[in-house]
């Protein structure tokens, strides 16, 4: 069967596609920057071929909004082809191909290295998960008084550890391709999710809804992010809210 080796392994999505491989009885290697003893940066490639070494299968979560993943991919898909990796599973985000937003045109171009790889590959898309909306909205709330969100804009968050239970179990499966996309359980504004976590917090904001322009917030407000025919998550913001504020709850 050989090793699985989960690049970004110990990132949000990473760490719970760690435990879940592990669960079911693989050999998981993690490779971050700072995983010993494959601490490896993909940007530079330093060691890669000594983590990738007897893999069978890698599953990609390793990313940066700050860029670099393309050039990341490259290196990952030429080493998976030295070490003779049969199956590259990466994940995605819903709408890449629909919204013009610079880290999703980024997704998008490595979805496009992965299918051209030779490498047998799964990708799977997904909406954006809890912990993204939590952190986007905690940082507007830093303002005094008021809470900003882009007006009109829907978001169809999922959970987290859904997603590393589905993306574990395409791990563990025969490459399928583009499989079928994977969104929350509800779709919602961004101004009943902002209300949701002052609730949650106790913070005391006002919602206050900006306009905003460009081709990337019309696509937004358009739902091209959305995968409204895929609902199949099941835990909701709440249930997220609800564990995040637990009384001894880290974070």
């Amino acid at each position: 069967m050989g090793t699985i080796v989960v690049t970004g392994g110990t990132g949000t999505l990473g760490r719970h596609v760690t435990e879940r491989l592990r669960e079911a009885g693989r050999e998981v290697r993690v490779v971050s920057r700072h995983s010993a003893p494959y601490a490896v940066d993909l940007r530079d490639g330093r060691g890669l071929d000594a983590a990738l070494a007897g893999a069978g299968t890698v599953v990609h979560c390793a990313t940066t909004p700050s860029g670099g993943d393309e050039r990341a991919a490259r290196r990952l898909i030429d080493a998976a082809g030295r070490a003779g990796v049969a199956h590259l599973v990466y994940i995605s985000i819903v709408g890449v191909d629909r919204v013009p937003f610079g880290y999703y045109r980024t997704k998008l171009a490595v979805e496009g290295l992965v299918e051209r790889s030779g490498l047998g590959w799964t990708i799977l898309r997904t909406t954006q998960f809890h912990d993204l909306v939590l952190r986007v909205l905690q940082g507007a709330a830093r303002l005094p008084l008021l809470l900003p969100v882009p007006a009109g804009v829907p978001d169809q968050p999922v959970e987290v550890r859904e997603v590393a239970a589905h993306l574990a179990e395409l791990a563990l499966g025969e490459p399928a391709g583009r499989v079928p996309d994977m969104g929350g359980p509800e779709v919602r504004t961004l101004e009943d999710l902002a209300e949701a976590y002052l609730r949650a917090s106790g913070r005391r904001r006002r919602v206050v809804r900006v306009p905003l322009v460009g081709a990337s917030y019309r696509a937004f407000r358009a739902g091209g992010h959305l995968a409204r025919d895929r609902a199949v998550g099941t835990g909701t913001f709440e249930d997220h809210l609800r564990r995040h504020f637990a009384p001894g709850a880290r974070g």
